[in-house]
């Protein structure tokens, strides 16, 4: 009793186990991506004003240069530590009216050229991974040729990437370009553009991989938990057949003994028969034996499944191949009254024994009295099955 509740118990708790373990379940909020290709398309803003630092920084109308399409392309590849190679190429156009390196505006365009090799780094590797929101510095070296004037760069980078879905986003960013030749100047470079991600490669969040460890350990508990009720299922088992088996064992004896009983109860109603006795050197059988053999049959017609076992003998006069033959004769005598009276002869076993098997002491070497001679000239009825 005490093992069923204790069974009842962990199926209890292993259902408890299985609705949490339902909810607690990685979900693509607990992914993200790691590494992969990106190429982008997008537009490139120029402040090429002056060497002032950042006070005409805002002056967008006289020192800011853009085209009207897109200006830049960008293709690169990022890693799971976080660190990203990329070359950009860049377009623009000085135009009439603006300030470029802090001289009068200019009376003609000039084209803006520019072609810029970084490398980058994930800053959501310090501050955490969002999945959504890339934040990324970086520097890096490139070549621009710009108000007809070609110099080396070396770029300072800062800016995000915001994702709309595994594949695209948008890339925001500024450059700062200083250069590595004194005719020229240095400026800055923004850019805003549309960027594609492919060959990319997930692993787990932080939360993911917390999630992911839970998950492991509710299936362990839960295997422990399935182990447990599979053993006490096993012992309930084996109690459950022990218990068949003392059962069956119980009720075996229990017909056994009821069908010894019956046996016996059948053995003495033979016993109590009148004993079958011959004459002298006769096999005949006489009116008192042919009386009680009728009574032998209405006792085997009362049970149908009994058979029964007919054993003849004869005394010790005589040569004992003599008596061996007579007592064949008695016993077949008694078998012809029984098939005579409708008994299946398969339910008899008939034995004649001559006079081995004598009852009292008169043998060939004992003097005995008629009466006593007349005991062992026999036939008896055992029960053999029922």
């Amino acid at each position: 009793m005490i093992l069923k509740k204790e069974m009842l118990l962990a199926i209890l708790v292993a259902n408890v186990f299985v609705m949490h373990s339902q909810t607690t379940e990685i979900t693509k909020k607990d992914s993200t991506i790691v590494s992969s290709w990106i190429v982008g398309v997008g537009y490139n803003i120029v402040d090429d004003s002056s060497d002032d630092g950042l006070k005409s920084y805002f002056d967008v109308k006289s020192t800011w240069h853009a085209v009207p399409y897109p200006s830049r392309i960008s293709i690169g590849k990022y890693f799971k530590n976080g660190l990203g190679l990329e070359v950009i190429a860049s377009y623009n156009k000085y135009k009439i009216g603006k300030i470029v390196d802090g001289l009068p505006p200019l009376t003609e365009e000039k084209n803006y050229y520019s072609v810029d090799s970084r490398l980058s780094y994930d800053l959501n590797k310090i501050i955490g991974e969002t999945g959504w929101f890339d934040p990324y510095t970086g520097v890096g070296i490139g070549f621009t040729d710009a108000n007809s004037i070609s110099r080396g760069t070396i770029n300072g980078i800062l800016g995000f990437r915001t994702w709309f879905s595994d594949r695209f986003g948008l890339d925001v960013n500024t450059s700062g370009k200083w250069r590595m030749n004194k005719n020229a100047t240095n400026h800055l470079q923004h850019a805003i553009g549309v960027v594609y991600r492919f060959n990319a490669e997930k692993d787990l969040t932080e939360e993911g991989k917390e999630k992911l460890k839970l998950i492991e350990a509710e299936k362990k508990e839960l295997v422990r938990i399935n182990d447990s009720i599979a053993a006490a299922n096993k012992v309930l088992e084996e109690k459950r057949l022990l218990a068949e088996k003392l059962a069956k064992q119980k009720e075996l004896e229990r017909l056994e003994q009821l069908k010894n009983q019956e046996k016996n109860e059948i053995q003495n109603k033979l016993d109590a028969l009148e004993p079958i006795y011959f004459a002298f050197n006769s096999s005949n059988l006489s009116t008192p034996s042919k009386n009680m053999l009728s009574k032998l049959v209405l006792i085997l017609n009362e049970y149908p499944k009994l058979s029964i076992a007919v054993n003849s003998h004869t005394d010790s006069r005589g040569p004992a191949v003599y008596n061996q033959k007579l007592s064949e004769s008695r016993l077949q005598s008694t078998l012809d009254y029984l098939y005579k009276n409708g008994i299946d002869p398969t339910r008899i076993v008939g034995k004649a024994f001559g006079e081995e098997q004598l009852v009292n002491e008169c043998d060939d070497h004992t003097k005995c009295s008629e009466s006593k001679h007349k005991q062992n000239r026999r036939s008896e009825i055992k029960v053999i099955q029922l």
